[in-house]
């Protein structure tokens, strides 16, 4: 992984944002539809299956799939990024995807500085990417 360029923090944050963009129109619009407004004034945690399904269960399993066969996500993708293993450059295991997917969790919760760790390191690592063992690579060789 000597020759790779890794992805900063801006052009990861602009992946991050079509990902958003992307789950609001797959999650949030069906959701809407079955729940209706209630979906969005509701103070439920969890309004019920579907909620569950489509605001959980659909982002995890589709977020793994597409970490273990194409290395990214539609916002990665369209920024020509890709995940891989830190230390051999292939594709993710489903193990490592299963990780990184979790270690979002302790990266988000004290201010986000799991994230903001990205702009900051020499591998441009977030602490999700540390936990996992691995590094988003630019596609397209720019720094």
């Amino acid at each position: 992984m000597e020759k790779a360029q890794y992805a900063g923090f801006w052009i990861r944050c602009y992946a991050t944002f079509i990902d958003i963009l992307a789950m609001l129109l797959f999650i949030s619009v069906p959701l809407t539809l079955i729940y209706g407004a209630a979906y969005w004034q509701s103070n439920h945690g969890i309004l019920g299956f579907w909620d569950v399904f489509l605001g959980y269960i659909v982002p995890f399993v589709a977020t793994i799939w597409l970490w273990t066969t194409l290395g990214a996500t539609p916002g990665k993708l369209v920024a020509k990024l890709k995940i891989v293993d830190a230390e051999t450059g292939s594709k993710l295991s489903i193990g490592q995807a299963f990780i990184r997917y979790i270690a979002y969790i302790p990266a988000m919760l004290v201010f986000f500085l799991g994230f903001i760790w990205v702009a900051f390191d020499k591998k441009k690592q977030g602490w999700h990417d540390k936990i996992a063992g691995t590094v988003v690579i630019r596609e397209d060789g720019l720094d």
